[in-house]
């Protein structure tokens, strides 16, 4: 995960099937040099097409419909449509894909990954395997546009939903596939609970929860 700081003049909103095309590119972008990502496809310029391509899928066949899916808007810096940020989220009792969501997310899986697709596949597993079973929020994917971050965009996002989270008294769960973001997602108020170590000489994956409030 992937993320920036504060500023004002961005606005957060749930996200429409028209915002899946940008909000994949933006999150394409923002895991362009994620470690994990970096280790499932090493290849640069595929990682590049791989990535929008992956993150659609996840929009629109499971987060979109599950009203998980936000954008943050506005500010300055953003292209044409708007979209600096994206976050995929997941209530209670909802991170689990169905059969009928895999299938129909399996054909662009595997014209985004080739001959990848099994490392993305030990990853997947890896995650299922130590996800908590107490009932919580998870942010399964949040990330900022390259060229706006640090603008205030995922400040916004994290805030905005760990409202809804509070108003519920819920706990919170991520996995950050970057050492370097454990500090930001610190801040509010997630702690580290273990980590995943991926095979082959991987990199790690800190598993990080988020008490109710």
């Amino acid at each position: 995960m992937c993320d920036g700081g504060r500023v004002s003049a961005v606005a957060v909103r749930s996200a429409q099937k028209f915002d899946v095309a940008p909000l994949a590119a933006v999150l394409g972008r923002a895991f362009a040099d994620d470690p994990v990502t970096k280790w499932v496809i090493p290849d640069a310029a595929r990682r590049a097409r791989a990535l929008p391509r992956m993150f659609a899928a996840l929009t629109r066949h499971h987060h979109l419909h599950g009203g998980g899916a936000d954008v943050a808007v506005g500010g300055t810096g953003v292209g044409g449509t708007g979209v600096g940020a994206a976050a995929l989220w997941d209530g209670p009792g909802r991170w689990k894909q169905t059969p009928a969501e895999e299938l129909r997310m399996l054909p662009m899986l595997l014209l985004a990954f080739g001959r990848h697709l099994s490392r993305g596949r030990q990853v997947v597993d890896l995650m299922k395997e130590h996800h908590p079973d107490e009932p919580h929020w998870y942010l399964a994917v949040i990330g900022s546009d390259p060229v706006v971050r640090g603008g205030g965009y995922g400040h916004a996002l994290m805030r905005s939903r760990l409202e809804q989270v509070d108003a519920e008294h819920a706990p919170a769960y991520l996995e950050s596939s970057n050492p370097d973001n454990i500090p930001y997602y610190a801040r509010f108020g997630f702690e580290v609970t273990g980590e995943v170590r991926l095979p082959d000489d991987g990199p790690v994956m800190t598993l990080m929860w988020r008490r109710p409030r």
